[in-house]
């Protein structure tokens, strides 16, 4: 019988330390799926921020566009932040989710790059041109070109034209659609490149030196902090996004960027 109550003792208390162990382990932890450059590299900035308030901000970072919604949708990370509006509106529209925006943080102006000329004046008859094969970058790819009058499409202001909306083509520009992780490798091999600044700051791209065209300071591709419905109002996402729009994580943009990545806030 004292065997039988030491036993029921013990697992009494390894419960107890267990669940202690769960509770204060994991409850403050806040798990964000993220791009390398710049949204890892901003989230670093505002850990310590977290910290104080009593959260752990784990972040895992990703090199392409779908897992961190995928994931999100999961449940396998509770916020993303990599992605702009229209993106996540197409993301939503195809596979019939409803993740949610959060705070809208940064500006990645999006630019067209070429290490076979120094202007778009210069690109030949028919030349290789590649742009993201997603909806909403594809869409930037094709808008920014119509703004530097290499293309005309039939209505620039929408968000996901696509090559089918293109009315004039002068130089009989030849497209092909690649993953975006794809595109600053093959930079040498085209004639030109529409890419989006995440992938050029991590090729050693200067957008602001670099790029032949680039969208204005005016971008409405707002990068955002997402979530999914039932998680938006948690306490510690409402605290990250906080984070991400202080005047700490402003200064930062500024100082490591220099134009590159604006902050929207």
């Amino acid at each position: 019988m004292k065997k039988t109550l030491l036993l029921s003792l013990f697992a009494a208390v390894a419960l107890t330390l267990s669940a202690c162990g769960k509770s204060g382990d994991t409850s403050q932890k806040l798990v964000v799926a993220a791009t390398a450059v710049p949204h890892a590299e901003i989230l670093d900035v505002v850990k310590p921020i977290l910290k104080e308030q009593g959260v752990e901000l784990d972040v895992r970072v990703f090199n392409d566009y779908v897992q961190p919604n995928d994931q999100l949708v999961q449940k396998q990370v509770d916020v993303n932040y990599f992605q702009t509006e229209p993106y996540l509106d197409a993301y939503n529209r195809d596979r019939k989710t409803a993740l949610v925006t959060v705070a809208g943080v940064h500006i990645e102006p999006f630019g067209a790059y070429s290490r076979k000329v120094k202007s778009l004046d210069e690109l030949r008859e028919g030349a290789d041109v590649v742009i993201p094969n997603d909806p909403s970058n594809n869409s930037r790819a094709l808008i920014l070109l119509h703004n530097a009058g290499v293309l005309q499409l039939k209505d620039a202001t929408n968000a996901l034209a696509t090559q089918r909306d293109i009315i004039a083509n002068p130089k009989n520009l030849k497209f092909r659609e690649l993953d975006s992780a794809m595109l600053p490798r093959v930079l040498d091999q085209v004639d030109l490149a529409l890419i989006n600044t995440n992938y050029a700051l991590d090729a050693g791209l200067n957008p602001t030196q670099d790029a032949l065209a680039i969208e204005s300071k005016d971008s409405p591709y707002v990068n955002f902090l997402v979530a999914r419905e039932d998680n938006k109002d948690d306490p510690r996402v409402q605290k990250l996004a906080q984070a991400l729009t202080s005047p700490q994580v402003k200064e930062f943009i500024a100082q490591k960027y220099k134009g590159a990545v604006l902050p929207a806030f």
